[in-house]
This record gives C-alpha cells, structure tokens and sequence, in this order.
C-alpha cells in the first residue's frame, strides 16, 4: 500500500496550530517551488535554498538561480519568503552519481542526486536551526515522491531536524504550478537539469524528429 504523503502533510500543517515554524525549503527550479510557495507560505516562515550541483552548463545554472530569486521577490506571501543560494559545485554531482551516470531519469543517477541534495538541506537546517526541511521535487510527475519522502525520513533522523513529507503533486500542485508560471512568466526549461539528463532530452527530441520525417 502507498504512502498517502499528502495526508501526512496535511496532519502536520494541522498540528501547528498559531505557530509559524521555520522551514528550508529545498527547491529545484523556480516552477516547481511556485505552487510550494503559494501554499506553504501560509504555514511556515520559508527560506528557500538552492542548492544544484547537478545542472549543467553553469549558464543554466545560474540562470534558474536568478528566476528562482526572482520569482520570491514577485509572488506575494503570507509569511516573508527568504532565500539561500549556493555556488555552482558540479564536482559534488559528479562525485556522487560515479560509476551510475547512464542509468536514466529515475534511474540510481536520480536516486543518488536526490540523496546529495536533500543531505546537504538536511545538514544546513541542522547548523542554521530550521524546525523542518523538505523539497519541491515531489511537484514534478517525473520525481519519485516515494524515494524522497524515504531520504528525507532516513536524514530527519541522521542529523535531528524533521522532515516535512509531502507529495506536492497531489490536489493539482502541478497544475497549478504551471499556471502560475505563465502568470508570471517563469522560465521553464525542457530538461531536469544534469548532462546527462540533457542528452537524453536531445536524443528523445531526435526521435520525435525522425518519427514526423518517416
């Protein structure tokens, strides 16, 4: 039987009663985090963090990073929205993804970068004394909510901080998602993120090609 996440979240958000917790908020992309936004903003006071040493050319890069900013600044919220943003550390990515880097989206590649992500939210919540940490990567019908709701719990308890489990997805989020993102005309790229993620992109936009030709 599934995990119904959004049954838990919904638990959770219950049991804060006035409180307005500190939570930092994971986020992939600028789309995915809109929808999150809009409606965790009314529960939590969020500092969005990103952190994503898997997106390559260091252009795109940088560029989700600046409409991610952006997108804060413009959506209007219950509870002032902060945000963190790394530096581009692609050799972490690669590191940790070694030896799996071929294996396909939702494949061991996607396990192990979830993995390096949401640890390295897990450990930054911890030193920056967040009550909770999550992701927006559950929002995408490519993401596997299981796996992240399993890393999330399992670095909950690693490193003392708990973990909001969630399935953003669910009640329309990623609908709504994309209607906020023609709203406020968001960049939305056409590959999760990594190299290889591009190639495999490229090489399915080839076949689409091939298939209209023949």
């Amino acid at each position: 039987m599934k995990n119904n996440y959004q049954q838990w979240l919904d638990s959770t958000i219950e049991s804060l009663g006035d409180r307005q917790p500190k939570l930092l908020l994971h986020a992939c992309c600028a789309p995915c985090s809109t929808y999150v936004l809009e409606y965790l903003s009314k529960y939590f006071e969020i500092t969005v963090f990103c952190f994503n040493p898997n997106i390559y050319p260091p252009e795109e890069f940088y560029k989700r990073r600046s409409e991610q900013e952006r997108i804060i600044n413009e959506m209007p919220a219950d509870i002032p929205i902060h945000f963190i943003g790394t530096e581009y550390q692609s050799e972490r990515f690669y590191e940790a993804v070694k030896g799996v880097e071929h294996t396909g989206e939702r494949g061991e590649r996607c396990y192990k970068c979830y993995r390096l992500r949401l640890e390295e939210t897990a450990r930054t919540a911890r030193e920056k004394g967040f009550d909770y940490f999550t992701t927006t990567l559950s929002i995408s019908p490519m993401k596997n909510a299981e796996w992240l709701n399993t890393i999330g719990g399992r670095l909950a308890e690693e490193y003392g901080v708990d973990y909001l489990f969630s399935d953003f997805k669910k009640r329309n989020g990623y609908k709504r998602s994309t209607e906020l993102c023609r709203k406020y005309c968001i960049y939305r790229q056409n590959y999760c993120g990594c190299i290889f993620s591009l190639r495999e992109s490229e090489e399915r936009q080839k076949m689409k090609e091939q298939e209209v030709l023949a």
